[in-house]
């Protein structure tokens, strides 16, 4: 599918021709609009804008914003809605199971509008986790000139002189369940954590994909890592829209700027970031709409030539706000630029290519921050997400590697079949150092939709259990998530991946060292287990869950539901 980027009278097959065409036209006058704005660009705003999240609760600004800029550059906006689900509300909860599918709804519904009304661009404004790879998923399906304004990062919350965000209040419910915090505590900490709007603060999700897409060029410079409630977060939402209506005349389409080159620069940035795990999904889904080849292991490729040089949350002390200031990611971009570490003949959504951009941004980052390293020291000298191999992950999986003392171990599996059940054998304390969890059946067709695992990864660290005990899931990890943990593991357990055969007490090996994830029980045994396995009954059978449990594919190829 390949929409011109056209006037509005000619992409909507000429609806300004012909007395056949007046009941169309008809439905326009009825909005007030005149005979006159027939001949000007026609352009949507994807509006994810609810009162569910601090994510998407200060979105309204930036979508009235975006109107003003497309209406003072000469186009016709056209706003529409695009739902969202909050993960840090619903993690550990059933409705955990509706983010991954989130994603996919917010596409479809990108397209649908697009392409139902004759749109001549685009505008999506998201803030929460799915919102960017779904909104990005539909710009790239409808092809029509678009941009993507992400809708800022949270400010800190502060408790006795401490920055909070929300992985802070996961992690202290695990304290609180280990005896080290008091119930007083805990409370304090769940009411101060989150200030106001804005996506969740650390390097996690939401702020890993605002950056990816500034570094692919379809966000604007400095754009991605803005908090929501700063006046400049509303003067580049018009600016965005107003780069958008120049790119319209252009012709300038999303699969002109997401390349294989482009994602290689985006996942550069990722890397040296230290962004989430779930980059690998969303980016494996991206290619696909895309139609650009990237596979799982083009993220070691990437990994093993690009150091992590920002010293972030989850495993660092510092939140989106301080790279910001430090720099942001225009900084991060030229260090690696510098380096030849990225493509900087790729082009932007400005017209512009990646080298024009960062031609002024400084080649080193100032001396007196500590947020962005320079390549020359750098946090680590090979990216943090790395993609294991073996009996357990023949497809792969997604293990965070850095902040680790050691990231190797070996030790007897502890089985559970549900997030909950394992949850609460950390709480009650029957996880001992040197266990390996293995939480099962919640993959994109176990789950369904590839809940995220935060809760019993925090209560681990809360509970100082973070570097002596592993956990393994066919699931996914909240960006928040540090520790001993692999993920994505594919084939998962509903599709009869060998993660569906280990036993309690079996022996598991994790060694990010040689990209290994081991079951070390023999083939024989395996081939025995195998024949007495039977596929456990679908958890729905009716509804979106059904539909994203029958049609994922594997993690290992995004989780996507159009891989015919």
């Amino acid at each position: 599918m390949d929409s011109k980027p056209i006037q509005f009278s000619l992409r909507s097959d000429n609806i300004t021709q012909g007395k056949s065409r007046a009941p169309n036209r008809s439905m326009f006058y009825g909005m007030g609009y005149k005979e006159t704005d027939f001949g000007k660009p026609m352009v949507g705003v994807a509006n994810g804008h609810s009162t569910i999240t601090p994510c998407n609760s200060g979105l309204q600004k930036l979508a009235d914003a975006a109107v003003q800029g497309i209406e003072e550059a000469g186009g016709n906006p056209q706003i529409f809605g695009t739902p969202t689900i909050s993960d840090g509300m619903a993690m550990g909860t059933e409705g955990m199971k509706y983010s991954l599918v989130s994603r996919e709804v917010i596409s479809d519904c990108i397209e649908t509008c697009v392409q139902g009304q004759w749109m001549d661009g685009v505008v999506v404004v998201g803030g929460c986790d799915k919102n960017m790879p779904g909104g990005l998923m539909g710009m790239l399906r409808a092809n029509v000139p678009a941009i993507y304004v992400y809708g800022g990062t949270i400010l800190p919350g502060k408790w006795k002189g401490q920055d909070l965000n929300i992985v802070s209040v996961f992690e202290a419910v695990g304290q609180n369940a280990a005896g080290k915090m008091s119930d007083q505590e805990l409370k304090d900490i769940e009411q101060h954590a989150i200030p106001g709007t804005g996506a969740c603060g650390g390097m996690y999700t939401a702020n890993t994909m605002s950056s990816a897409f500034e570094a692919l060029g379809i966000s604007l410079p400095y754009s991605s890592t803005m908090a929501n409630t700063h006046d400049e977060k509303i003067k580049s939402a018009k600016e965005s829209a107003k780069v958008l209506m120049e790119a319209i005349k252009k012709g300038i389409k999303p699969r002109d700027i997401v390349t294989r080159k482009a994602i290689e620069n985006a996942v550069a940035v990722v890397m040296a970031t230290g962004g989430s795990t779930n980059a690998v999904l969303h980016f494996l889904a991206i290619a696909h709409t895309a139609e650009v080849e990237w596979t799982i292991d083009d993220f070691e490729r990437v990994r093993k030539r690009t150091p992590v040089l920002c010293n972030l949350k989850p495993s660092g002390p510092y939140l989106a706000v301080d790279l910001h200031n430090a720099g942001g990611i225009p900084q991060v971009m030229k260090v690696l630029l510098k380096a030849g570490l990225l493509h900087g003949d790729c082009v932007t959504i400005s017209g512009k290519t990646i080298a024009q951009v960062l031609a002024d941004v400084p080649d080193a980052p100032r001396a007196d921050q500590d947020v962005i390293r320079p390549i020359s020291d750098p946090m680590y000298k090979e990216g943090h997400l790395a993609i294991l191999k073996g009996n357990l992950s023949p497809e792969g999986a997604v293990a965070k590697i850095t902040g680790l003392k050691t990231p190797v171990m070996t030790g007897p599996a502890r089985v559970f079949d549900d997030e909950q059940s394992g949850l609460q054998a950390i709480l009650d304390g029957k996880v001992k150092p040197g266990d390996v969890m293995v939480l099962r059946y919640l993959g994109p067709k176990g789950g369904p939709g590839m809940p995220e695992m935060l809760a019993p990864t925090s209560a681990l660290i809360g509970a100082g259990l973070g570097e002596t005990v592993g956990l393994i899931t066919d699931g996914r990890f909240s960006g928040g998530t540090w520790g001993m943990v692999v993920g994505h593991v594919a084939p998962e357990a509903a599709a009869g991946g060998n993660i569906a055969l280990i036993q309690e007490g079996d022996s598991l090996t994790i060694d990010a060292h040689q990209l290994l994830l081991q079951l070390n029980v023999s083939d024989a045994e395996l081939a025995k287990r195998r024949a007495a396995w039977k596929a456990p009954a679908p958890r729905y059978t009716r509804g979106v869950q059904a539909k994203f449990a029958f049609n994922a594919s594997s993690a290992s190829t995004g989780a996507v539901l159009d891989n015919y």
